[in-house]
């Protein structure tokens, strides 16, 4: 188990819900409180927002990402576009304030060594590691010795870097969380690859979760069956304003029922634990069997298969699942037909 915050992180325990606010404040504090508050109504976990100095980020001349330039001015650099979506060192420390206050969690992603430092000072309970930097060794190693929970996105990678990832933070510390991921804006159903959870259970024995980009409420509910403790979805305020990820993202009303459906499917996943449920208890008694003579047994003759049958008694009697343990004991007693076998 991880303890995020204080909330528990594994097996029968809620799914661990973070909603992505990301960049969608455009840069504007009220915009980025208000996202806070959609988030706390909706009932997340976390909200998370990302960390970057574009200086420390990226070159000047880089081209925007394919998806970017459909939602974004296209003769714009990614370095322009991300310069204006900065969040500074106090504004930082106000946001995270604000969650106090709405009783939910405050989590950023740091996409470089600059904004590393300068969010450690907020004491978070858990670092989130973009897909960008799944192969950044060298800042990998850096988080890991905050030895703080580590949520690590792993799109665009190769399962070898996954396990090279993993390797470098397992230097440090151990509670990480893998996430699957697929990173475009959208993807097509057929790019989630679910199936890879299976792959990240069975190949690194870990905790593993999924982070989101399909359309509409999407796959992330499909994923907690197949293991994911940890779901990420982005959401906006309005998909209709301008930025790389709004046009993606769940409006507020899309959130509410993205957790709603989270919710739902932990209700139904219910425990690990195979037991009969409380409100099987009369059940159980009333339709499961018990032994009864099966015609008349005289008292001295042995208990055999053909003497003795299950059937429905109101949970009076021994249950044939003992069967063979009355093979070849006497009665001592006389039974009549469809009399039931005492635990004598």
């Amino acid at each position: 188990m991880i303890k995020v915050g204080d909330k528990i992180i594994g097996e029968n325990q809620p799914t661990f819900i973070i909603a992505e606010a990301g960049v969608n404040h455009g840069g504007d504090m009220a915009v980025a409180k208000k996202l806070i508050d959609c988030a706390a109504d909706a009932g997340v976990d976390a909200v998370k927002f990302q960390a970057f100095r574009a200086e420390d980020l990226i070159l000047n001349n880089v081209e925007k990402a394919p998806y970017q330039q459909k939602t974004t001015d296209a003769k714009e650099s990614q370095f322009d576009m991300l310069k204006k979506l900065e969040v500074s060192r106090e504004q930082n420390f106000e946001l995270k304030k604000y969650c106090v206050e709405k009783d939910i969690i405050f989590l950023t992603t740091p996409f470089d060594e600059y904004s590393l430092e300068e969010i450690d000072e907020l004491d978070l309970p858990a670092y989130k590691i973009a897909s960008t930097d799944t192969t950044n060794l060298p800042f990998l190693k850096k988080v890991a010795q905050k030895h703080k929970p580590i949520f690590l996105s792993t799109g665009m990678s190769y399962l070898s870097e996954v396990q090279m990832a993993l390797e470098t933070i397992f230097e440090f510390h151990k509670e990480v969380v893998v996430l699957q991921c697929t990173a475009n804006y959208p993807i097509k159903d057929s790019e989630a690859n679910l199936a890879v959870i299976n792959t990240f259970k069975n190949h690194f024995d870990i905790m593993v979760g999924y982070s989101d980009h399909t359309v509409g409420i999407g796959a992330a509910a499909f994923a907690i069956p197949m293991g994911a403790k940890v779901v990420e979805k982005h959401f906006t305020l309005d998909k209709s304003l301008e930025g790389p990820d709004h046009t993606t993202s769940l409006s507020p009303e899309e959130l509410v029922d993205f957790v709603k459906l989270v919710r739902k499917v932990d209700a139904f996943m219910g425990t690990s634990i195979k037991k009969p449920n409380l409100s099987e208890t009369k059940t159980r008694a009333s339709l499961q069997k018990c032994l009864v003579a099966n015609g008349n047994i005289k008292k001295g003759d042995c208990f055999t298969e053909d003497n003795i049958i299950a059937k429905r008694t109101g949970g009076i009697g021994i249950s044939p699942i003992y069967y063979k343990d009355l093979l070849g004991i006497k009665a001592s007693k006389n039974y009549k037909n469809n009399e039931i076998i005492s635990n004598e």
